[in-house]
C-alpha cells in the first residue's frame, strides 16, 4: 500500500501542543491514583519512587514539548525563532539532572523498583492513549 503525500497535512503545532498538554494532565491525575495505590500496597516509600518516576516523566514530556515547539518555530516560514542553544543546553542538562535524580533516589528510598519503574511508564501511557485520541479526531474515526 502507498502511503499518502497528505497524510499528515491536517495536523498543526496546536494539535501537537494540545496533545502534550493533555498528556501532561492525564500524567497528573494517573499519578495520584497510581501514588494512593503503591503507598497503601507497598509504603511510603514505594509511593515516593512513584512519584519520582512520575516528575521525570512529566519533566520529559515538557522539555520535548520545548524542544520541538523551537524545531516548528525554526520550519515555520516567517516565524520569529527562538535560539535553540539554550533549549538543546535545557534539555541535555535536564537529561544529566534526570540521572542524578534517579540515582539518588534508587540508594536512599528502600521502595521497590517497580514502583520507579511505573512512573517512568506513566509519560509512555499518557502520551500514547492522548496520540490515539488525537489521531481519532483527526481521522473522525
Amino acid at each position: 500500500m502507498k502511503p499518502d503525500s497528505n497524510l499528515l497535512a491536517g495536523l498543526t503545532d496546536a494539535d501537537f501542543t494540545r496533545t502534550m498538554i493533555a498528556a501532561l494532565k492525564l500524567l497528573a491525575v494517573l499519578t495520584v491514583v497510581a501514588t494512593a495505590l503503591f503507598w497503601w500496597r507497598a509504603g511510603w516509600q514505594s509511593a515516593a519512587l512513584l512519584l519520582v518516576g512520575a516528575a521525570i516523566s512529566a519533566a520529559s514530556l515538557w522539555e520535548w514539548l520545548r524542544l520541538m515547539t523551537a524545531i516548528m518555530e525554526r520550519m515555520d516560514i516567517g516565524g520569529k525563532a527562538r535560539p535553540m542553544g539554550m533549549v538543546l543546553v535545557g534539555f541535555f542538562l535536564r537529561l544529566g539532572l534526570t540521572v542524578v535524580v534517579l540515582y539518588v533516589s534508587l540508594k536512599y528510598l528502600d521502595g521497590t523498583v517497580f514502583a520507579l519503574a511505573a512512573g517512568l511508564g506513566l509519560g509512555v501511557f499518557s502520551l500514547s492513549i492522548e496520540g490515539v485520541r488525537l489521531m481519532n479526531r483527526w481521522t473522525g474515526a
